[in-house]
């Protein structure tokens, strides 16, 4: 359990599911690890599960501004940066018709915006070499409905680990994406639909997984940890599907 003993590594919205079990595993891995989040309730849950020794940090996601105030706090911790896992992110699922400009560029800002800007803050502490791990979705390669704004987001961070790992490759920085589909985590509950409504929600996305199940986040932790790790030194641009199954029908 030392696949990243000695590694430096940030995970963005790492204070609930999916990115709170990567920042779990990370440690039981031998990584020293900083986390953000944004809601003071689960900042603090994070801080008491983590201990004392990971940095919890309160950043916005979507502010370009903010991406260079969690680089000062990174250089100020760790010096360098070996790993930097996006995970940050919201998934918001309406008709076409019930768009508004707010909502629009709130998505595209957290789910996009904020990432690239991440990025490019962090290149100045990127260690050689470095991994970044883009937290993609399953809905880029579909057509669900109501995902249009959800989608094209993930679809571009897709995107952006071709283009950046041909762009920074040179310098040791390779940029894969992890696309994981339905798991079990708070993002469901954060959509503002009713008991009912979730409740047929997730039994239809039920019945379209060959697995039967939707994923524990720490299965796609465990595939973070992975591209984290030098055993993928030669993925570049790439991404892990883990959909249960999902576009397989």
């Amino acid at each position: 359990m030392d696949r990243l003993k000695g590694k430096r590594a940030l995970i963005t919205g790492g204070t609930t599911g999916i990115g709170l079990a990567t920042a779990r595993q990370f440690l039981l891995e031998g990584a020293r690890v900083m986390v953000t989040g944004w809601n003071e309730n689960t900042l603090d849950r994070a801080r008491q599960e983590l201990g004392r020794e990971v940095p919890v940090v309160r950043i916005d996601a979507g502010k370009a501004g903010d991406q260079q105030l969690l680089r000062l706090r990174v250089e100020d911790t760790f010096g360098r940066l070996d790993v930097a896992v996006l995970n940050a992110g919201i998934g918001v699922f309406k008709p076409l018709e019930e768009w508004d400009e707010q909502s629009f560029n709130r998505s595209v800002d957290v789910n996009l915006k904020g990432p690239f800007f991440l990025m490019q803050a962090l290149l100045p502490v990127l260690a050689n070499p470095a991994s970044i791990v883009l937290t993609g979705s399953v809905n880029a390669h579909i057509g669900m409905a109501t995902s249009s704004v959800y989608s094209a987001t993930k679809a571009a961070l897709r995107s952006l680990a071709r283009t950046l790992s041909g762009e920074l490759v040179s310098r040791g920085v390779r940029v894969n994406t992890l696309s994981p589909g339905p798991v079990a985590t708070p993002i469901y509950r954060k959509l503002g639909l009713p008991d009912d409504a979730l409740q047929e929600m997730s039994q239809s996305l039920l019945k379209q997984l060959p697995a039967g199940r939707f994923a524990d986040p720490v299965e796609i932790a465990h595939a973070a940890v992975f591209l984290a790790s030098d055993e993928s030194a030669y993925a570049i641009g790439s991404e892990i599907v883990m959909d249960g199954g999902f576009t397989t029908l």
